[in-house]
């Protein structure tokens, strides 16, 4: 019997995965922009990555160069990604300058969200949409569904 656990420790069962046009710029980008943590890095021998792993907090996140030989693709290779990452913070306001500051793109700026969060976007120099969002007030699912009539500010 094997005491391989199926899980490796400190996993959890949903990690993101992204790939990226420049895998080690975009490692340098979330250091900078979001205090990541890089754990590992497998570099291919043509000296792409295939695989490094990153802590943002208290989660994980793998990433990869593009290997378009292999249907591996960018966001920018694509032209876009229908994906957000959502990042919890302490200060929203000030992890956005951080992460403009670093060079990504401010979509929405902070505001007051309906459903208790001051949350705003930013789309990160290798075309990955996040938002970020720092928990302002606890509100019942009646308040939320409420407050959701008057509309979603940052939406059309």
């Amino acid at each position: 019997m094997s005491t391989v656990a199926p899980i490796p420790a400190g996993m959890p069962t949903l990690t993101p995965h992204l790939v990226c046009r420049n895998a080690a710029a975009a490692i340098d980008f979330y250091v900078r922009a979001f205090g990541a943590v890089e754990l590992a890095r497998l570099p291919a021998p043509d000296g792409r990555l295939m695989h490094a792993m990153l802590r943002v907090g208290d989660s994980p996140l793998m990433l990869v160069d593009e290997f378009p030989e292999m249907g591996c693709h960018s966001p920018q290779g694509l032209g876009g990604s229908p994906i957000t990452l959502h990042l919890y913070v302490i200060d929203v306001d000030a992890a956005l300058a951080r992460a403009v500051e670093a060079g990504a793109r401010l979509t929405l700026p902070a505001t007051d969200m309906f459903w208790g969060d001051r949350y705003g976007r930013v789309e990160d120099p290798f075309g990955h949409q996040w938002s970020i969002a720092t928990h302002i007030r606890d509100l019942s699912p009646a308040e939320i569904l409420a407050a959701s009539a008057q509309g979603c500010p940052g939406t059309p």
